[in-house]
């Protein structure tokens, strides 16, 4: 089983990993955790790109979250049994972000690179509302559900996110 998790910043991309991953018992790949080194540097997109492959070539089946278009997007969609793209409005990614800011201050949450401690801050409030919005991303997260329709699952608010699970736990 391949599950990728697509979505906008702060909609819950790792959460849902991380409990997908837990439920199937299946390896989890955190793309944050490939993205940044301490203190929130940007590994190079090669580099990146390099561990992710190595982890595709090594795993027969995951739990993946994450965008990041530059680092083997095609082959992540094509591969994944599943694709989950959590489709929640700005303000509620700006809400759940605020809410996990509160909940890990000044701590680096589980999910991401050791030395990265949470931060909420106007650049990352922009990239929610706004720059993370794009037309581009819109136009590529249209083409992934076009292109796989028979394997996509969209969730675009907490209700549907809570049946979604609720139908996961019954499996």
């Amino acid at each position: 089983m391949k599950i990728q998790i697509i979505g906008y910043s702060g909609s819950g991309k790792s959460t849902l990993a991380k409990f997908l991953s837990t439920h199937y018992a299946l390896p989890c790949l955190h793309l944050d955790t490939m993205r940044f080194l301490p203190q929130w540097q940007e590994r190079p997109d090669e580099d990146m790109k390099r561990l992710v492959d190595d982890f595709l070539c090594h795993h027969d089946s995951w739990v993946m979250d994450g965008n990041y278009s530059f680092c083997s997007y095609e082959q992540r969609m094509k591969e994944a049994d599943t694709i989950i793209f959590l489709n929640f409005s700005p303000w509620n990614c700006l809400y759940r972000a605020f809410k996990r800011s509160l909940r890990y201050r000044g701590q680096t949450r589980e999910d991401m690179t050791p030395g990265c401690p949470e931060k909420f801050d106007w650049e990352f409030i922009r990239w929610i509302l706004k720059d993370g919005r794009q037309e581009r991303a819109k136009r590529r997260y249209q083409k992934v559900c076009q292109t796989y329709s028979e394997k996509v699952v969209m969730l675009c608010n907490q209700r549907e996110l809570d049946a979604f699970l609720e139908h996961v736990q019954k499996l």
